[in-house]
């Protein structure tokens, strides 16, 4: 992976680059899903947090907890999360425009003072293309997908997972990219495409 489809990865639509990683432990709760799958998204959490180098922990001393997945059958249902509008700004509208879209998922970032993700919120509509997913798979894909304030078009032509054997893994390239992100000698944010000349000089270094 050389630095311009690294860049590729961070570029926005408009043109724009914007990479943002976690300045933070990450404190991730989910909703909606049944008692056994809960230690299954919790694993996907560990499993690229340790790809990661980073951390987690049982609590933000601000948020409580700073990475929220929800899991729902219709959007409509996120308007009746208590106090759902207060951390995600024009609710309303938004649910209308995912609907009408047709979309399955949706993710939101807050961000601190210096640019690094300081929240990330999960919503996922459980459709028949979700459903049929394993739960692992798309608990990994999720988890993958919040480490790292992504392009929307990131991974709309491949996948962040491969399979090895019968185990759904990380490409090796996405993990290298996300162990380089996260290398303590980088900035928690940037917005100049430079930025990825950075993380391939980490991801040659590191092989």
């Amino acid at each position: 992976m050389d630095h311009l489809e690294i860049a590729r990865h961070f570029t926005r639509s408009d043109g724009s680059y914007h990479f943002s990683r976690w300045g933070r432990p990450i404190v991730p709760i989910v909703f909606g899903v049944e008692d056994q799958t809960l230690p299954v998204v919790k694993g996907a959490f560990e499993a690229v947090v340790a790809v990661a180098g980073h951390k987690m922990a049982e609590t933000d001393p601000e948020l409580g907890a700073n990475c929220m997945v929800f899991f729902f059958r219709d959007w409509k249902e996120l308007l009746a999360v208590p106090d759902l509008d207060r951390l995600i700004p024009d609710l309303g509208p938004l649910v209308e425009r995912l609907i009408k879209a047709g979309a399955n998922q949706y993710r939101a970032f807050r961000f601190d003072r210096d640019g690094a993700i300081q929240a990330a919120f999960v919503f996922l509509r459980m459709d028949a293309e979700m459903s049929e997913q394993p739960a692992e798979t798309l608990a990994l894909t999720q988890v993958v997908q919040v480490m790292l304030l992504w392009s929307e078009q990131a991974f709309s032509a491949q996948s962040p997972l491969a399979l090895a054997g019968e185990s759904t893994i990380l490409r090796p390239e996405i993990a290298g990219l996300i162990r380089a992100a996260y290398d303590p000698v980088l900035p928690g944010s940037a917005r100049d495409a430079s930025h990825a000349l950075r993380l391939s000089a980490r991801m040659e270094r590191a092989q």
